[in-house]
């Protein structure tokens, strides 16, 4: 059973990422937004932003690499929603493959096509300046929280993406999950915060998982952040793989 799965989900997998390498404007578009939000914060508020740090690229980029995360999945929800608007689901259930291998193919697809975008955007930071001593080691753990962010917000976007009405109602719920950041720590330390918007930046997800990626690059002590960024990215991402199926299998029946 489970090398039925792993084939099925290989082979609709290929599928989708060759549904993307014949757009890849996807991939520049999900860029772009936060290239341009990272030279326009860097070059025009970075000079007037108190951080403490010496870099204001390296303060700013692990909020800019969330950003990039929450801009490429509104397109899982949007290239689902086309799948199920035009009865492909109905074809995959008349063929002998594993069901839920159609769910994992389009999220295994966001977390590609993501990575390449957050590559991407890493290398327009270390043009313009941003500096790590961070190790392999700090590498890795950078890149399992961004892997485990993706998860889990992919698997938000896979419930809109089921049960959405239109094109522009899969997509938009993409917009908040965009905004949050700027309500964190991203972009200013929440001491500057009036007291109850930094209650709130203090206390949701992206703050400490800001925190502890900024904390890998710079080789300070994570301390509990990094334990609170994975406990909140682990438990988004059970609470959304549960809905996600919920309404797939409701889609399905």
């Amino acid at each position: 059973m489970n090398k039925h799965f792993l084939g099925d989900t290989a082979v609709l997998l290929g599928r989708s990422l060759r549904h993307v390498t014949r757009s890849p404007d996807t991939i520049v578009t999900t860029a772009i937004m936060p290239i341009a939000l990272l030279l326009l914060f860097v070059y025009v508020f970075g000079g007037a932003i108190d951080t403490g740090s010496d870099s204001y690229v390296n303060y700013l980029l692990p909020g800019i690499l969330l950003i990039t995360i929450a801009s490429g999945i509104s397109y899982t929800a949007y290239r689902l929603f086309l799948d199920t608007q035009g009865g492909i689901f109905e074809r995959f259930q008349s063929m002998p493959i594993a069901r839920s291998s159609v769910l994992w193919a389009h999220v295994l697809t966001s977390l590609v096509a993501n990575l390449v975008s957050l590559v991407v955007v890493v290398l327009v930071a270390l043009l313009i300046g941003f500096r790590t001593g961070a190790g392999v080691l700090g590498w890795l753990a950078v890149a399992g929280i961004l892997v485990l962010f993706t998860l889990a917000l992919t698997w938000i976007a896979v419930i809109p993406g089921l049960t959405a009405q239109s094109v522009d109602g899969a997509s938009a719920f993409s917009y908040p999950l965009i905004f949050l950041p700027f309500l964190s720590s991203a972009f200013v330390p929440t001491e500057s915060m009036p007291g109850p918007v930094r209650a709130f930046a203090e206390h949701q997800p992206v703050t400490s998982i800001v925190n502890a990626i900024r904390d890998l690059f710079t080789q300070q002590p994570v301390g509990t952040d990094i334990w609170t960024a994975l406990a909140w990215c682990v438990g988004i991402l059970a609470v959304a793989y549960l809905f996600a199926t919920v309404s797939y299998r409701r889609r399905i029946s």
